[in-house]
Order: C-alpha cells, then sequence, then structure tokens
C-alpha cells in the first residue's frame, strides 16, 4: 500500500515500502478502541470477547481492497493501524519480526493450502530465475568458446581476415588469455583434483541431505540431524577447497581473476557458485538448528523441503561446471 506518512508514526523511513516487504502488516490482529469507529460489518469478536477487525478467509484483514492491496477505511482506520504507518517504527519492527512469526503461524498449523502454494510456487521461481542467472554466464562462455576465439584464430569466413591483419600468429586454443596474453601466462589446474574431489563432495551431499529429508518424513529425528549435520559438513568442505584452490591458482599456477577470457569466465562461475553454496550451507545450518529445537514434523516442513531443492539446484549447476569449466 502506498500511503502518506502518518502523523502517528514518529520517524517514518521513506525506504520502507509495502510493496517490497514480505511482512503483511495487514494479516494482524487488530484490536478495536471505544475511539474507533469503523463500519459494523468490518467488526468482529475474538475468542475473548473483545471487538477486532474482521479478517477475511485468506487470513487478510477484510478492510483491504484484494485488487490493490489498499485500505478502504484508510482515513477512519484503527488507532493501531495509523501505528503501523509504512516506514513507522512499528511498521519496521514488525518486518524485522517477520520470519518468527512465519515459524510460529507454521509450527501453529495456521497456514491453510494457498499459503502453503504461494511458498512453493515463489520457491520454485526463485530457483527458475537462479537458473537463468548462470545460464546467462554459461552462455556467454559457449560464445567465447564457439565463436570468439576461433575468430581471433582465423577459423571461419570472419576469423580470415580478423587474423590475417589484426591478429596474426594467434592460436584458437582454449584455456587462453587472449592474443595480448593478457595477465601473464598462466596454467589451468587439472580437473581430476581438488575440482573431482569437490564434485564428490557435493554429490554426497545431495545423498545425505535427501536421506534427511527420507527420515523426516517417518519421524526419524536422530537420523535427520544427523545426516542434516552430515550435509553441512560436506558443504563446508567443499568451501574450504575451494579457497585453497584459488589460492593455489593465484599462487603456483598464475592464474588470476585478470588472466584474460579465461580467467575470468573460470573466476566469476565458480565464484557465484561458490556463493551459492554458501548461502545453501547458511540455510541448512539455520534448517538443523530448527530441527534440534523440534521444529517440523512429517506433514509441516515445507521450509526443510526449499532448502534441500536449493541445494540440489547448486549441486546440479557445479556438475555443468565441472564439464564445461574444467573437463571440456
Amino acid at each position: 500500500m502506498n500511503i502518506s506518512p502518518d502523523p502517528y508514526a514518529e520517524s517514518v523511513d521513506p525506504s520502507v515500502q509495502c510493496t517490497t516487504c514480505e511482512a503483511v502488516c495487514c494479516r494482524l490482529t487488530v484490536v478495536l478502541m471505544p475511539e474507533d469507529h469503523v463500519p459494523a460489518w468490518l467488526v468482529a469478536r475474538d475468542e475473548y470477547g473483545m471487538e477486532t477487525l474482521a479478517k477475511g478467509e485468506d487470513g487478510w484483514c477484510a478492510a483491504v481492497n484484494p485488487n490493490t492491496s489498499g485500505c478502504t477505511i484508510y482515513e477512519d482506520r484503527p488507532a493501531i493501524c495509523r501505528k503501523y504507518a509504512m516506514g513507522s517504527p512499528s511498521c519496521r519492527d514488525e518486518r524485522h519480526k517477520w520470519f518468527g512469526n512465519v515459524i510460529r503461524e507454521s509450527m501453529k498449523g495456521t497456514f491453510n493450502s494457498q499459503v502453503d502454494t504461494s511458498f512453493r510456487m515463489g520457491m520454485m521461481w526463485f530457483i527458475i530465475s537462479e537458473i537463468f542467472f548462470f545460464a546467462a554466464f554459461f552462455g556467454g562462455l559457449f560464445y567465447i568458446r564457439t565463436f570468439v576465439v576461433p575468430w581471433l584464430g582465423g577459423i571461419g569466413d570472419k576469423g580470415v581476415i580478423t587474423n590475417a591483419y589484426i591478429w596474426q600468429g594467434f592460436s584458437a586454443t582454449w584455456p587462453t588469455n587472449g592474443p595480448q596474453a593478457v595477465g601473464g601466462s598462466f596454467i589451468a589446474g587439472s580437473p581430476w583434483g581438488i575440482p573431482l574431489l569437490n564434485t564428490l563432495l557435493l554429490l554426497s551431499s545431495s545423498i545425505t541431505v535427501t536421506i534427511a529429508h527420507h527420515a523426516l518424513r517417518i519421524g526419524n529425528r536422530k537420523r535427520l540431524i544427523g545426516f542434516l549435520g552430515l550435509t553441512i559438513l560436506l558443504g563446508l568442505t567443499f568451501l574450504c577447497c575451494q579457497a585453497y584452490e584459488y589460492w593455489e591458482s593465484y599462487v603456483h599456477l598464475n592464474m588470476t581473476l585478470h588472466s584474460g577470457i579465461y580467467g575470468a569466465t573460470f573466476y566469476i562461475l565458480t565464484g557465484f557458485h561458490g556463493l551459492h553454496v554458501t548461502l545453501g550451507t547458511i540455510m541448512l545450518i539455520v534448517m538443523w538448528l530448527r530441527c534440534l529445537r523440534g521444529h517440523f514434523n512429517r506433514e509441516n516442513h515445507f521450509a526443510f523441503e526449499a532448502v534441500s531443492w536449493y541445494w540440489h539446484f547448486v549441486d546440479v549447476i557445479w556438475l555443468c561446471l565441472f564439464l564445461f569449466v574444467y573437463i571440456l
């Protein structure tokens, strides 16, 4: 809802917008005060007999216009709603507490099937967006190796003139740092050392997180916690191995981010993947801590499921990296 700053808001932060927030303050229970004057059809009573703003079946305040997400009684809204003016301290506090509220609501089973579907669709589209993110970099790598390097080396109709008049003597080989040998000579690391080890680590982690998920579905919490912890350990080991590989490449092989097109594509692709592994490991740690506290059950555990989806996605991306960056 795009509303102007409210006089009840002591200090409004203009950077906070409802359109970029998932705290859904308009799903909170609003207790009406004697000085509040709202239409009678919006008044309901809670289990204690207190007057509250009515809610729809989806849990949203009945005064919210579903088409515009705007408040239909904005000028006459209750005093508590005025405290939650967009960007106010109360608004920002609720924004910070949102994740905790989601967890508590999930554990109480207050989410209906529509909310569960929205969570699943949101995670699905997020992973699809990540697929396109990496597809852009893989597409760039394909274009460079299939067209640019051969042209510079004199292969094909476009490459003959380019090589003869501009880059004479350049050979179309891969890996390369270009006809000007940007960054100096370097050695590409072998795929059968640390990269192969990292591949085995991530493949093993896919198996362990699947076992953990199965254990959760059958109610075996000891196995769940053990195999989820093993998945985290495998992820951390992967990150350590990748850090060592970077150090080895920089110090002993002179392959840096500035080693021409190969160095740039190598570190961008593996670096972004390493960032995703880091985020995935953090999410796994959060799930592990929640499991230790007794969260999730056989039927209600989408947060765990979403993280496992993400982890499998990260593993698949690494297999593509291992094939197209390290081997081919």
